[in-house]
C-alpha cells in the first residue's frame, strides 16, 4: 500500500506558513530526500517519484520531503511579491528543513529547485549529501527563460479540464512529444485547481512580477563558481531531450567539471522532465541507492 503523505505547515521568520509534504516508508533508512520544484510548480509534481522512493525504489524505504515555496501550492501567499526571490525562498527552505530535522539530505531540484541546490552549495554545502539537478545548470539559455517569462502568471482561465489540457498542450506540446492523454491530464491537474472561482493556477500570479527584473537583452549570470561548491556531493544531472533551458553542451561540461556527475537525458521531453515515467524514476532510484547505500 502506498504511503500517504503528511502535510506540515512551518511558520518561517516573517510569519508565513510554508507547506511541505512528507512521505515516509516503514522503517525509513538513509538520508532524507528533499524535493524542490520549478518556479511556478508545487510539491505535488513529485508525488509519483516521492511515493516510489518512500516505498523502497532506491533499495530501501526512504523519507521524502517535498516543499511548496511561498506563494505556491498550499503555502501562504505573500502580500509583497518582491519576497518571491531566491534568497527569501532559500531561507524558507532551510527553516523548513530545520523544523523537520533534515539538516543533511539528498536534494532533488527541478529548474528553480536546482538553482536552490547551487545556492546551498555556496552557502550550506554540508547540508548536501548528494543532488539530482533536473534540467538546470550553471548556464541558463535565454530562449527558455523568455518562454517561461511569456506565460507565468499570464495564462487564460480554463473553462473545463479538457480546456486545461488543451492549454497545456499549446504551451508545452512542442517540447513534450510523447505524453499520453492521461499524462496530459495529470500535468493539467498539477498546474490548475478547480475552485469556486473556476480553474486557477496553483501559484500566486503575482509571481510574474519577479521575472520582470530579467533583462534578456543582457547576458545571464554564469554559475560555474556555485557549481564548484557541489564538488563534494555526488550529482545526477538530468536533461530533457528537447529542453530550451539546459543545453546539451552545458550538460556535458557539467560531467567534465564535476568529479562524480552522472548524466541522464529523458527522450521526448523538454523543460523540465516530469520525472513520472518509470525509466526516470528508476534512474533516480539507482543513483540514490549508489550514493547513500
Amino acid at each position: 500500500m502506498s504511503p500517504q503523505p503528511k502535510s506540515h505547515f512551518i511558520t518561517v521568520a516573517d510569519g508565513l506558513k510554508i507547506h511541505a509534504r512528507e512521505y515516509a516508508g516503514t522503517a525509513s533508512h538513509g538520508h532524507p530526500i528533499v524535493c524542490m520544484p520549478g518556479l511556478a510548480r508545487t510539491a505535488m509534481d513529485f508525488d509519483k517519484l516521492a511515493t516510489a522512493l518512500a516505498e523502497g525504489s532506491a533499495g530501501k524505504n526512504r523519507r521524502v520531503i517535498a516543499i511548496d515555496y511561498r506563494g505556491r501550492g498550499l503555502s501562504d501567499r505573500d502580500s509583497d511579491w518582491q519576497h518571491y526571490d531566491m534568497r527569501t525562498e532559500n531561507s524558507d527552505i532551510l527553516q523548513v528543513l530545520a523544523a523537520l530535522e533534515a539538516s543533511e539530505a539528498i536534494f532533488i531540484g527541478t529548474s528553480r529547485g536546482g538553482l536552490h541546490i547551487l545556492m546551498m552549495g555556496a552557502t550550506r554545502p554540508a547540508a548536501i549529501r548528494a543532488a539530482v539537478m533536473n534540467d538546470i545548470g550553471p548556464i541558463i539559455e535565454a530562449k527558455g527563460l523568455a518562454r517561461i517569462k511569456g506565460y507565468v502568471g499570464k495564462l487564460p482561465q480554463p473553462r473545463s479540464w479538457d480546456d486545461a489540457v488543451e492549454l497545456a498542450k499549446r504551451i508545452m506540446g512542442v517540447q513534450f512529444v510523447g505524453l499520453s492523454e492521461d499524462e496530459w491530464l495529470t500535468y493539467a491537474q498539477l498546474t490548475f485547481e478547480e475552485t469556486d472561482k473556476g480553474f486557477v493556477p496553483r501559484y500566486d500570479t503575482a509571481l510574474m512580477k519577479s521575472l520582470d527584473s530579467f533583462n534578456l537583452e543582457q547576458p545571464l549570470p554564469v554559475l560555474w563558481p556555485q557549481f564548484a561548491g557541489l564538488a563534494h556531493a555526488p550529482l545526477l544531472a538530468i536533461r530533457g531531450e528537447n529542453s530550451d533551458l539546459l543545453a546539451q553542451e552545458t550538460l556535458e561540461e557539467m560531467t567534465k567539471r564535476h568529479p562524480d556527475c552522472e548524466a541522464h537525458v529523458v527522450p521526448g521531453q523538454g523543460h523540465a522532465p516530469l520525472l513520472m515515467d518509470e525509466t526516470s524514476i528508476q534512474r533516480v532510484s539507482r543513483f540514490i541507492a549508489r550514493v547513500d547505500p
